[in-house]
């Protein structure tokens, strides 16, 4: 029997919208990596006042594209210029549809001449993959999937180990390690540096909003090299971050991880969906949050209301740059930080220790996405203004955040209304508990929310925003 592609599964089911809200996939999982190595709030703590090893080998997907071709390919694929782009430098990669909506983002890597390699979220690695395979650009690919969620007993290998040093005393550790100062490699640049004996590549990074780096190797060495930074780490402070605290770092420093891929509609992009399998992460992803329509167009993004706009660049050709420079002179909504009123936030959990009331949506700690794309409806004074797409609670902050997406006119300051939970008690998520939506305040805040992140972030990266 022929497998079903994602085309044919969206044409067999009532609605898009629908299918998607009632997935069930189940909750999304960091995976190998402990929910926590001490607890999640010293782990929350240290990224802000010492130092932290986050460790990102198994919750992303890569994929190496060498040939000839691959810097055209990649180039066409995206809206970020490649000009004075070269070997050792990095990229924040952002490809759109042909209507000029983000499919996802990644990270790009120039490794050697002719040689790179993608790192992030499936949606992204699935759509150059598919231009790789069926185009005629002379490239060779090699995927490596992120690691199985529920491995059991079965071990897990990835071709690579892949860690980041941040915080305040990251500089400390990293030249301990290195035995001596850093190389002076500037952010979003690759050098080198060694430990344990070791020559390992890094990257210059940031997600702490403190400067730090990232490095990879064979996986052979993955427990070896782990050993070695935490051993050193400690006279800096120096914490293991599990998988609970690890995703709520990016509520701090402003990156919205998992808007809705944009590849549902459109008859150019019928061949793709053509080719993606019906139970790949676009046929069994799920959508969460209290804002509901049937237009599944309805929840895609443009990289302006991503924070992206600083990286479309008319200067190549790329899918979607008819459609974005149609829409570049346009109002866009813009990327904003909502701070959660604590009273609001408190009437939520009271409703599960008072017996005989109908309870709200759980909210849970410290990551309260239950969905792989969520979107809470935000408003002013009825009228929708907004969505929330991604909330979770910051110990450094002492307050429930979340980054989302607001109208033109909405002011930082601006006190709004989130509904929280969905509609009629609930979608039939294995993630979604019966319960009645509630109004929840939030204060539009900026993003990055966090300080640190506002003032030593590059320009563009993780980008600021203006009212």
């Amino acid at each position: 029997m022929t497998r079903k592609n994602l085309e044919q599964l969206l044409q067999e089911a009532d609605n898009t919208v629908d299918m998607l809200r009632n997935s069930q996939i189940g909750a999304y999982i960091y995976p190998v990596v402990p929910n926590e190595f001490t607890n999640w709030r010293d782990e929350q703590r240290a990224w802000r006042e010492t130092a932290v090893l986050f460790d990102q080998s198994h919750h992303m997907a890569e994929l190496m594209i060498e040939g000839p071709d691959a810097f055209k390919m990649l180039n066409y694929l995206t809206i970020n210029s490649f000009k004075n782009f070269t070997v050792n430098k990095a990229k924040h990669f952002i490809p759109c549809s042909h209507d000029g909506y983000v499919i996802g983002d990644v990270i790009l890597f120039y490794l050697t001449e002719n040689q790179f390699l993608i790192v992030g979220r499936v949606p992204t690695i699935n759509w150059v993959e598919f231009h790789g395979k069926t185009g005629s650009w002379d490239v060779r690919l090699d995927r490596d999937d992120r690691s199985p969620s529920r491995p059991g007993p079965k071990a897990v290998i990835r071709k690579r180990y892949r860690y980041q040093i941040q915080g305040p005393n990251a500089m400390k550790v990293l030249e301990k390690l290195n035995g001596g100062p850093l190389p002076d490699v500037k952010f979003f640049n690759m050098g080198e540096i060694n430990i344990g004996g070791r020559k390992v590549r890094c990257l210059r990074h940031g997600m702490s909003g403190a400067p730090g780096l990232e490095i990879w190797g064979p996986y052979e060495q993955a427990e070896e090299i782990r050993d070695i930074i935490y051993e050193a780490g400690q006279e800096f402070g120096l914490k293991l971050v599990g998988a609970r605290a690890y995703a709520t770092n990016t509520l701090e420093s402003g990156w919205i991880p998992s808007p809705l891929p944009a590849v549902y509609t459109g008859e150019k992009m019928k061949p793709y969906r053509e080719y993606l399998p019906a139970d790949g992460y676009e046929g069994a992803g799920s959508i969460g949050g209290s804002f509901y329509s049937k237009n599944i167009e309805d929840y895609y993004m443009t990289p302006y209301e991503l924070g992206y706009g600083p990286f479309v660049k008319f200067d190549h050709d790329f899918i979607g740059r008819e459609a974005l420079e149609k829409k570049a002179d346009q109002p866009h909504r813009r990327k904003v930080t909502f701070a959660w009123n604590a009273d609001d936030v408190a009437k939520v959990f009271r409703s599960f220790f008072e017996p005989g009331i109908e309870n709200y949506k759980f909210i849970d700690v410290p990551n309260a996405n239950y969905a792989s794309s969520n979107y809470d409806a935000v408003t002013k004074d009825g009228k929708a203004v907004g969505f929330s797409m991604f909330s979770g609670y910051s110990f450094n902050e002492r307050s429930w955040l979340s980054l989302g997406v607001v109208d033109p006119d909405i002011k930082e300051g601006d006190v709004l209304t989130l509904i929280w939970g969905e509609e009629n008690g609930g979608t039939r998520k294995t993630t979604v508990e019966r319960h009645k939506q509630t109004e929840i305040r939030v204060k539009v805040s900026p993003v990055p929310y966090s300080r640190d992140a506002r003032e030593n972030y590059a320009e563009g990266w993780r980008t600021k925003q203006s009212a």
